[in-house]
């Protein structure tokens, strides 16, 4: 696991702009923490990468966002309205994993659904400091670890 101090709005998105880089189609990334810890923040950066940043809105009350651009699928899910993991199998969740990227905010809630490989990252807003963020990353499985090492490295320079 690794630890990304994130001091600023930017720097967040800093983050996720080197994983936007890196992604490709089949690729998921779980996002958690409680409201107002920088989920939405990361997502804005992820699809500033593909040129998307005037298009984005909150999914939460339609499940998923869809994004395209050139021949990239994003998929944003926001599933905290989901009273069951089976609403997220209802409207075919899970067929979005092959088809895109997916960045799904508090993916915790359909744990059991997720592919076996993806790459989650947990949000912890500072007491001290209402612009600082924790965000710890990790890799469940082992597809993502290398790609996870590259883009932390990088995001530090």
């Amino acid at each position: 696991m690794y630890t990304f101090i994130s001091n600023s709005e930017n720097d967040t998105m800093k983050l996720a702009n080197e994983f936007a880089k890196e992604l490709t189609t089949g690729d998921v990334i779980v996002l958690s923490g409680e409201l107002g810890s920088g989920k939405t923040k990361f997502t804005e950066g992820f699809l500033l990468f593909f040129g998307l940043e005037e298009e984005i809105s909150s999914p939460t009350f339609t499940i998923v966002n869809e994004y395209r651009k050139n021949d990239t699928n994003i998929y944003h899910f926001d599933v905290y309205r989901l009273s069951s993991i089976d609403e997220f199998y209802a409207i075919g969740g899970e067929q979005y994993f092959d088809n895109g990227i997916c960045i799904i905010e508090w993916g915790e809630i359909i744990k059991d659904a997720l592919p076996s490989s993806y790459i989650h990252l947990s949000f912890e807003r500072d007491l001290i400091n209402e612009n600082k963020r924790i965000i710890n990353i990790e890799a469940v499985g082992n597809k993502y670890t290398n790609l996870i090492r590259k883009v932390y490295e990088r995001s530090l320079q």
